[in-house]
């Protein structure tokens, strides 16, 4: 049974955002900060990733914890209404993950995915991208 009444359940959803989210805004800063140049939510790519580097063909997820379902992290609870729904719902989105991990990776396209978690520690998501993605060249002064 759901605590809250139907249209107050209906208000609270709409209010979650697909793009634009406060951890990708985080991460785009950190990339920016960093060197690189990127193309947001591009479509023409497989999963339409939230950031792309195509330079170096990488594509950038920036996954909710909560949605994606992120193993060991206290923002992948399991909502206690509704239980059947919310398992289908959060094994359709692992399956379409993983479907799109495949497809790119046979397009040669290097993934990354941030957990929204990861975002609450900007130091260490930087030291994070750095070791991860090809070195920029810094412009000469």
């Amino acid at each position: 049974m759901d605590s809250l009444s139907p249209e107050r359940r209906s208000w609270n959803m709409s209010r979650i955002r697909a793009k634009d989210t406060e951890p990708e805004r985080i991460v785009r800063s950190l990339l920016h900060g960093l060197g690189y140049r990127f193309r947001l939510n591009r479509k023409d790519i497989p999963g339409k990733p939230d950031l792309v580097l195509p330079k170096h063909r990488v594509a950038i997820y920036v996954h909710g914890c909560f949605w994606h379902r992120h193993a060991g992290c206290k923002l992948a609870y399991s909502p206690k209404s509704n239980t059947a729904f919310w398992e289908k719902k959060f094994e359709g989105n692992a399956k379409r993950d993983r479907e799109v991990q495949s497809l790119l990776a046979e397009a040669g396209w290097k993934q990354i995915v941030i957990w929204e978690c990861e975002t609450k520690r900007p130091d260490r998501l930087a030291a994070t991208l750095k070791s991860l993605l090809p070195r920029v060249p810094r412009p000469k002064q």
